[in-house]
């Protein structure tokens, strides 16, 4: 995690803007009376599905922000209305996208200072929760859409091999390191680059919040210039296309937390559609954790953990040999505390 240097910088960082559904909200999506009662809480929800083979993000257009970060994830403030809070996300969600959540849990609360909201020298807190869904047509008041979340994170899918985004990112990391002028700060930029980057060592794929923020830190990413950081179209092939407020830094987190989660719970199961192949489900593995697994090895480990069982049904065929559908065992909740999908990638070129 982030040092002295790190907080210092979370300080500086806008959190999820409790009225960061501002477009919907301009054409109708909310009252007068539950705008006039919106507390300082704002919900904000990663809604994730996978779909052929490709790891998705629901996101919302909003105005007002600056140039390239209209993207944003739905989101709005918790209103009298709303008994829980997670059931004022729902009522959001639902709202804006026409999207029903299934499985939901509570992801992190961003709370700093001084948002851009006029109410300087206060904390607004912002809670954001993780969502599984299987992708459905978004058909809410705002403009809803689904994207590729590697459209916001580049460097964080290695499947095809090293991506191309590091050979620009690392050089310029390095020259931050360089430019720190005391020697103890050079040698803890120089620790966590190292670290959060794999240079010299292993790429860890959950430690995605905090390549994030290094890049943050580092200037590298329009974020860093606060709300007025307009995106720059020469670099997102680079450092990927910024987002509305700190949505990114929340999808990052979540994107962190599903990668690390996998592993140990069943949560990937949310995401699969009641039968699916073998071949389905480690691809959809291997979207969300963006590296390419070894196939016979993924399959042993499968069975080995009695995670599927097989249907009698068998794919069609009009793609090559026709397949064993298989479906999630639940059965396994009960059998064991950790029933997770753990990772066995086929290579690693950092």
């Amino acid at each position: 995690m982030p040092g002295d240097e790190g907080r210092k910088a979370d300080e500086r960082m806008s959190t999820a803007q409790p009225g960061v559904i501002a477009a919907a909200a301009d054409k109708g999506a909310r009252t007068d009376s539950a705008a006039s009662n919106a507390s300082s809480v704002g919900l904000v929800a990663v809604i994730v599905a996978a779909t052929d083979g490709e790891p998705r993000a629901l996101t919302v257009q909003v105005e007002g922000q600056a140039k390239g970060r209209e993207s944003a994830l739905p989101a709005g403030p918790l209103v009298p209305e709303h008994a829980t809070l997670e059931r004022g996300l729902r009522a959001w969600v639902e709202q804006q996208t026409h999207q029903r959540l299934g499985y939901v849990e509570q992801l992190y609360t961003f709370g700093d200072r001084d948002r851009e909201d006029g109410q300087h020298g206060v904390h607004l807190l912002s809670v954001a929760y993780l969502a599984l869904v299987r992708e459905l047509r978004p058909a809410g008041l705002a403009e809803a859409a689904w994207r590729n979340w590697y459209r916001y994170l580049p460097w964080e899918d290695f499947r095809e091999g090293r991506p191309p985004a590091l050979a620009e990112i690392e050089p310029r990391l390095m020259a931050w390191v360089a430019a720190a002028a005391d020697p103890k700060l050079r040698r803890l930029r120089e620790d966590r680059v190292g670290l959060s980057f794999g240079i010299g060592g292993a790429w860890n794929e959950e430690r995605v919040l905090e390549r994030y923020e290094l890049l943050f830190e580092a200037g590298l990413i329009p974020e860093a210039n606060g709300q007025t950081g307009a995106a720059v179209p020469d670099d997102v092939a680079i450092t990927g296309q910024p987002m509305a407020h700190d949505h990114r830094r929340v999808l990052a987190t979540a994107i962190g937390r599903l990668r690390g989660k996998i592993k140990y719970r069943p949560v990937v199961f949310e995401l699969m559609p009641p039968a699916f192949t073998l071949l389905q489900l480690q691809r959809t593995v291997e979207a969300l954790s963006g590296t390419r697994l070894h196939k016979q090895n993924f399959r042993r480990l499968v069975a080995q953990q009695g995670l599927v069982e097989e249907t009698e049904a068998l794919t069609s065929g009009n793609a090559g040999r026709p397949a064993r559908l298989v479906r999630f065992r639940r059965e396994v909740l009960l059998e064991r505390p950790a029933p997770g999908v753990r990772l066995t990638p086929s290579r690693r070129t950092v």
